[in-house]
């Protein structure tokens, strides 16, 4: 069966933003378990990540599909913002809120993006607010609301630094997938990616170098997860989220990132057994409505 356009999107919007919210769930388990630093643990991915998605690009097109982007000095330096201010800020700032508070606030804090992205169309002209986003940025947040708290507030109690580390998070997630949608029109998303992978990557290193962790003492179960992490929760996560701009606007890209908090809250009951309450199902409820809204739906107004 051949996929339409739409189709692809969606099912690349919805397989990275399933691993990117696994891969949080596995990063939270090196930080609670094994200590693992945030400055290190970010470094590390993006580097390895980056490597691996331009030695893929590099067999499936050849070596001017990797080279080409670095041919024209406008490209050059948008890409170096996009690998900086977009994916080392993503990474970094959601890693260190979740460091210095917990998962659950990191997450609700990261998915102010999608009201972010709207706004800013609103200001420029570049849409016009229907009730249909209206209803579905409210079936978005609501869900991420209810499946991270299960309807109570008690436990978002968290630093204020964590408070400020989870807004960025969410500014840094807005310009990082407006500024992509550009890019991709332009080159092939896996060289977009793997090379803002490597610019970010090099750019931490400069002030945490990955190479001076103390590795003699690393159990194999960090490599592992670091493994895991690499490949499915950097790589894959961000190479098939910025694909799906290809094929889709940035605001439904936007929106059905939330399946990030499901796949984590879900990955958290059946790997960790933690028990999932009532408003969790209703949170679920409202991030399934919202993909269906978007399935069904295949103009936006």
């Amino acid at each position: 069966m051949i996929l339409s356009s739409r189709s692809k999107g969606l099912l690349l919007v919805i397989i990275g933003a399933t691993c990117w919210g696994i891969g949080g769930t596995v990063a939270k388990k090196l930080f609670e378990q094994f200590a693992v630093d945030v400055n290190w643990l970010v470094s590390t991915r993006l580097l390895a990540a980056g490597i691996l998605l331009l030695t893929l690009q590099a067999i499936l097109g050849g070596r001017s599909a990797v080279t080409s982007v670095w041919q024209h000095k406008s490209t050059a330096g948008r890409l170096i913002l996009f690998g900086l201010a977009g994916m080392l800020a993503v990474q970094y700032t959601y890693m260190a809120s979740i460091q210095h508070g917990n998962a659950a606030v990191a997450t609700l804090l990261q998915y102010l993006s999608p009201v972010m992205i709207i706004m800013y169309l609103l200001l420029r002209r570049q849409m016009v607010l229907s009730s249909r986003d209206l209803m579905m940025v409210t079936l978005a947040l609501l869900g991420c609301f209810l499946l991270l708290t299960n309807g109570s507030l008690a436990g978002l109690t968290v630093p204020i630094p964590a408070i400020i580390w989870g807004v960025l998070s969410g500014v840094a997630a807005a310009f990082y997938t407006l500024y992509a949608a550009a890019l991709v029109r332009e080159h092939d998303s896996l060289t977009i990616v793997g090379w803002a992978m490597m610019i970010g990557g090099c750019g931490l290193s400069i002030l945490h170098p990955p190479w001076q962790a103390d590795f003699a003492h690393m159990a194999p179960t960090i490599w592992l997860y670091m493994a895991f992490i690499i490949i499915f929760g950097t790589m894959i996560a961000f190479w098939f989220y910025v694909k799906s701009l290809q094929y889709l606007s940035a605001r439904e890209v936007s929106l059905l990132g939330s399946l990030e908090p499901l796949a984590a809250v879900i990955t958290t009951v059946f790997w960790l057994h933690t028990p999932f309450g009532w408003f969790q199902w209703l949170g679920t409820a409202c991030i399934i409505g919202l993909i269906l809204l978007l399935t069904l739906n295949r103009q936006l107004t």
